[in-house]
């Protein structure tokens, strides 16, 4: 059996530290208004977590500007003044239960199955998503064909993230996570088969994952240096459930040796099915060791790591140094505080989870 007793130690990220080496990862909710603004339902929901024991709370994908970035139909954003002061509510809350929480932010690129702003989508070339919108989340039918995005759009795109982050700071968040995975808008630029484009955001990995660095530079000149920045890396997409880089542990090299060269880059939070499974099949090290080996950052670990003795040997083996939990938090909002006191938790049922309009995905989490 392992040790539990890592999960609960203190762990410096960035310039916090944060009580604990357990966190909840970011779900998608569609809980906040028809125009994107905080409830009480939300402040609820994440400070349930921070009161339940959980050292580190990152906020679901938020869309960051009136343009291409929406996802879904109720999903929160922080493209605007007036909607980041109304995540202070959800901020103070957190603190206020002892917890640190980070915004996860978020450009649907091609999947976005609602946005009240357009009727088109961007990818970094015009290629058909695969599979269908997600029903759970209103969608329905094939995703639109994407618009390539030109230049001048990318430039926007970082000034909104850089915007973003600027607001999400101001109103006390502890750090931001860009969302570089899953199939949105930077994974979108990351993968071989949705990035045909032949200038230097395409082609090669290295010029693949330059979008994701520009990005993480220019959030780091507008922050300064006190206010954590990670990024969240997957190979599976919301509608690609089974895609692997295809150039397997040099794809991982390369990726998370430029991330890790990324000056202002404080973690990687890496998500898979399941964690501790490898990366590929030719392989036997897991995506979150393939990354601590390359970037030499802190890692966050997710991927069905409900089970301490589990979520603890990834710690203990040093694959990772923080993990989060999806359906094990939202099946247990008190998790940390159960596992410590020794007491049993909850399977996860999502007839006995309160969820908005949503089911939750294994991938998801």
């Amino acid at each position: 059996m392992s040790d539990i007793n890592s999960l609960f130690e203190p762990f410096n990220i960035g310039t916090i530290t944060l009580n604990n080496r357990v966190g909840v990862a970011p779900m998608t909710r569609i809980s906040a208004t028809e125009n994107g603004f905080v409830t009480d339902n939300m402040i609820k929901y994440y400070s349930s977590f921070a009161e339940g024991g959980f050292g580190l709370i990152i906020t679901e994908g938020t869309y960051i500007d009136d343009r291409y970035s929406q996802t879904y139909d109720y999903q929160p954003g922080i493209a605007f003044d007036e909607q980041a002061q109304e995540w202070k509510k959800v901020v103070n809350a957190v603190h206020s239960a002892g917890s640190a929480i980070f915004m996860q932010l978020q450009h649907t690129g091609p999947l976005s199955q609602g946005n009240r702003f357009t009727d088109e989508t961007v990818a970094p070339s015009s290629v058909q998503p695969k599979g269908e919108q997600l029903k759970f989340y209103l969608g329905e039918g094939p995703f639109q064909l994407p618009r390539e995005i030109t230049k001048e759009e990318i430039a926007d795109v970082k000034n909104s993230f850089v915007e973003a982050a600027k607001r999400a700071k101001s109103v006390g968040f502890d750090g931001i996570e860009l969302h570089g995975a899953n199939g949105y808008l930077l994974d979108a630029f990351l993968t071989e088969y949705t990035n045909q484009r032949t200038d230097a955001y395409g082609g090669t990995t290295e010029n693949r994952v330059r979008l994701l660095v520009e990005i993480i530079n220019e959030v780091r000149k507008s922050v300064g240096e006190d206010f954590t920045i990670g990024i969240r890396i997957s190979q599976s997409k919301v509608n690609d459930y089974s895609y692997h880089w295809s150039g397997k542990e040099q794809d991982a090299a390369i990726i998370f040796r430029v991330l890790g060269k990324t000056a202002g880059l404080d973690y990687i939070h890496v998500t898979e099915y399941k964690a501790w499974q490898p990366a590929f099949e030719t392989g036997k090290t897991s995506l979150a060791a393939l990354a601590k080996e390359y970037s030499q950052l802190p890692i966050i670990a997710n991927g069905q790591l409900e089970n301490p003795e589990r979520a603890s040997e990834m710690i203990n083996n040093g694959h990772a140094d923080i993990i989060t939990l999806g359906k094990g938090a939202l099946a247990n909002h008190d998790w940390v505080k159960k596992v410590q006191n020794e007491e049993p938790l909850e399977e996860f049922n999502s007839e006995k989870v309160l969820l908005p309009t949503a089911v939750i995905k294994n991938f998801e989490l």
